[in-house]
């Protein structure tokens, strides 16, 4: 049964002809929406459930597209894109050729800018602003960003300059979980909820426009009485780090009372200047089931609604194996600690952080990435042996300190890059495509690529204890890949059927793809070798003895062409004078979109149909 109220929204002004009693039920279907949804195509749902109100809100205050939103990290947005035409799309969501999960200006007016890493909404929204002042703009940019996000440097760097100009800025803190004020008493609570009422700002509005036409007095009495009320709104709350900062303060309010909301948003957008509005939420409002685990429901597959359960079942992947053999060697080893961003459970360091809880061990340093890999240099310098487990797409943040702070002074720290090569679902902002090209500049850094756990785990090994420096484990999202008997686990490289004419050269995951391929070209009447590299940096010399002599070399790379490893193979056989004829198989020259992973290796032509058919058109003689 469709929706009645929000079949009637084509444009957030339809939103400025419904009541306030028009709007709750507007949120109940919204959310209705946002959990069918979610439950078919996965997707974050306890964010969004969460921002509900604040976004009906925005939109019922705002003039959107002139006015801009721009969403931190971008994963609440699925209400907006709702509420701005794109509700008959709506189940299309993360799905190959439909919406994205994340803002994404292609897609639509009313996005103001893309947002798939976080802490980023406070300098975009500064920038916005500050173009639209300088073109005569009078509209408004309006950022909202949770207080996970507020952990990231990115975020202060944001604040520390956005409030110098007096655009039409507003920041939004979205709280769903931190409390900003150590003040949080009934008193601070009853003169927060009074100065968000408009009564509130008419009077005080009223106040200062008479004391400022007073002849002679005037405005020396204002002036002096908006000293006394800043000092005793010091004395109440504490030193407000945000109005410190040049913001005018409003907050913190309840993000789920609509009247409220779109009052303070009232006054806000009539102050015109930087305003710090503080919003407090219920991540997961609305679904029992994410409200009591929140984090569980932060990122999801498909699920059950009337249990809550995962379709997808619960078997083991890399992050887990990673996880857990840490903490085995940990237990052995006083000198291991764990370091992760803000996703202890993503890259399975929750059990490494329940085995050492009471050691202090493990360290949560919040959205702070670059601070993640300097810490860790800090630790290794005095002897620790650190493992920062991190996200390949989270790793770009991370490239002046991995060089400036690690590798230069070569501290002893392991990285396990997690979410290595594509992706799926969530599209270009978090395709693990760059860290190989990235890293491969890097003096004396080591990286091993496996795609079996055995491998992982051995790689794990050799890079605590058999190398010195900045020393890298990257693996795929998922479950290892299915590979023909005879590669060694536990070896740099490994060839099976050596001796042939022709060697696919490969690493990783896209390893299981590429012996596929293999077999097809045998089945065909072409008998070749396939060599796999399992530490790809430094390369390994001993990779181009065992395929010198080979009359054709075709390399596949999940990963971008490049600065990748296939491209400095290619490099060393020209230096080494090979005459066979050398391809290379990678990504080239673009971003990945979205769709499954199966599906968007397929479109990068990674798949065991594809090698072959770009063997067939650019080797096969």
């Amino acid at each position: 049964m469709k929706s009645s109220i929000l079949d009637s929204i084509s444009s957030p002004e339809d939103l400025k002809n419904l009541s306030f009693e028009e709007l709750g039920p507007l949120c109940t279907e919204i959310r209705q929406t946002l959990i069918q949804t979610t439950a078919k195509s996965g997707g974050h749902l306890a964010s969004n459930l969460g921002t509900v109100e604040l976004t009906v809100a925005l939109h019922r205050v705002f003039d959107c597209p002139q006015d801009q939103i721009v969403w931190d990290v971008g994963h609440q947005c699925y209400t907006h894109k709702l509420l701005t035409g794109r509700k008959d799309q709506f189940s299309t969501l993360r799905q190959e050729g439909g919406l994205s999960g994340f803002p994404k200006r292609k897609e639509s007016v009313y996005d103001a800018f893309v947002a798939g890493h976080s802490s980023t909404s406070i300098s975009v929204a500064s920038g916005l602003a500050r173009a639209k002042s300088l073109q005569h703009d009078n509209h408004h940019v309006i950022a909202v960003i949770g207080d996970g996000a507020f952990t990231s440097g990115l975020a202060f760097e944001g604040a520390n300059n956005a409030a110098r100009f007096r655009d039409n800025l507003i920041v939004i803190l979205n709280d769903n979980k931190m409390s900003i004020s150590k003040n949080v008493g009934s008193f601070s609570k009853y003169l927060s909820k009074i100065r968000s009422r408009p009564a509130y700002f008419k009077t005080k509005d009223t106040v200062e426009s008479v004391f400022n036409h007073v002849p002679l007095v005037g405005k020396p009495i204002a002036r002096m009485m908006l000293k006394t009320k800043n000092m005793l709104k010091t004395v109440v709350y504490g030193s407000n780090w945000f109005e410190d900062m040049g913001f005018y303060y409003l907050g913190p309010v309840d993000g789920h009372n609509l009247e409220t909301l779109c009052d303070v948003l009232t006054r806000a957008k009539e102050l015109h200047r930087p305003v710090f509005l503080h919003v407090e939420t219920q991540k997961g409002k609305g679904y029992s089931f994410a409200e009591e685990n929140p984090g569980e429901y932060h990122g999801t597959s498909g699920f059950d609604i009337d249990t809550g359960k995962s379709f997808v079942s619960g078997g083991t992947n890399f992050s887990n194996e990673f996880g857990l053999h840490l903490t085995e060697l940990a237990k052995k080893d006083s000198r291991i600690c764990a370091i992760t961003a803000a996703m202890k459970y993503g890259t399975g360091l929750n059990y490494f952080s329940h085995a050492f809880k009471e050691e202090g061990r493990f360290y949560d340093v919040g959205i702070a990435e670059p601070h993640a890999v300097t810490f860790a240099g800090g630790l290794a310098a005095n002897g620790m042996l650190p493992v920062f487990a991190v996200y390949s797409s989270f790793l770009q943040r991370c490239y002046d300190e991995i060089i400036h702070d690690l590798s230069i002074e070569e501290q002893h720290v392991v990285i396990g890059i997690d979410r290595a090569g594509i992706v799926g679902n969530d599209g270009e902002t978090h395709q693990g495509l760059f860290d190989v090209a990235m890293l491969s500049n890097i003096p004396k850094i080591t990286v091993y690529s496996p795609a079996t756990y055995a491998e992982m785990r051995w790689a794990l090994e050799q890079s605590l204890y058999a190398h010195t420096g900045v020393c890298c484990v990257r693996y795929p999202r998922g479950g290892e890949v299915s590979l023909p008997e005879g590669f060694d686990p536990n070896k740099d490289w490994s060839m099976i059927h050596p001796g042939k004419e022709t060697v696919l050269v490969t690493y990783g995951r896209i390893a299981s793809e590429v012996c596929k391929a293999a077999q097809m070209l045998a089945e065909n009447g072409t008998e070749v070798s396939v060599l796999k590299i399992n530490r790809i940096l430094p390369f390994c010399e001993e990779v181009l003895a065992q395929i010198k002599d080979a009359k054709q070399i075709l390399f596949v790379e999940e990963g971008m062409k490049n600065g990748g490893i296939g491209q400095i193979l290619g490099e060393k056989l020209l230096e080494q004078g090979y005459q066979g004829r050398y391809q290379l198989l990678a990504i080239d020259d673009c971003f990945v979109s979205q769709a499954t992973v199966a599906r968007a290796i397929e479109l990068s032509g990674l798949d065991a149909k594809s090698i072959v058919r770009f063997y067939e058109q650019k080797i096969k003689e």
